[in-house]
């Protein structure tokens, strides 16, 4: 229970942060924390991801920082991908779903450093 409330207190911040949709942080904590399955973490992510994504970009769009067309029309976009991905979840070998997460996470990752060590530093 602890580990639980560790995971989701940490997406939570990282979410309202850094933007992290919460996915990043909760599926690994969810396997190594709680013994889930890969699967059953991405699932339990996405359902765990929709409360933290609302109130997240509530607060955004009260700083002025929500597109909220650009949004909408991703979130609507991402239906038909989310049903295809749920299908192949369920098809594939849960070791490939293990490697393809890793792979973006890592992806992810060299890019987020390459964009902060390239951008010149912000005056304070």
């Amino acid at each position: 229970m602890f580990e639980a409330v560790g995971v989701g207190l940490v997406a939570g911040l990282a979410a309202g942060m850094l933007g992290v949709g919460g996915g990043a942080l909760i599926v690994p904590g969810l396997v190594v924390f709680l013994g889930l399955s890969q699967v059953e973490a991405e699932a339990t992510s996405l359902l765990a991801i929709v409360p933290t994504a609302l109130v997240g970009a509530w607060r955004q769009h009260r700083y002025g920082n929500v597109r909220l067309h650009d949004g909408l029309r991703l979130g609507v976009l991402a239906v038909s991908g989310a049903i295809v991905g749920v299908v192949l979840a369920n098809i594939l070998p849960v070791r490939a779903l293990e490697l393809a997460f890793a792979a973006l996470l890592v992806v992810v990752a060299a890019r987020l450093a390459r964009d902060a060590l390239r951008s010149a530093p912000e005056s304070a």
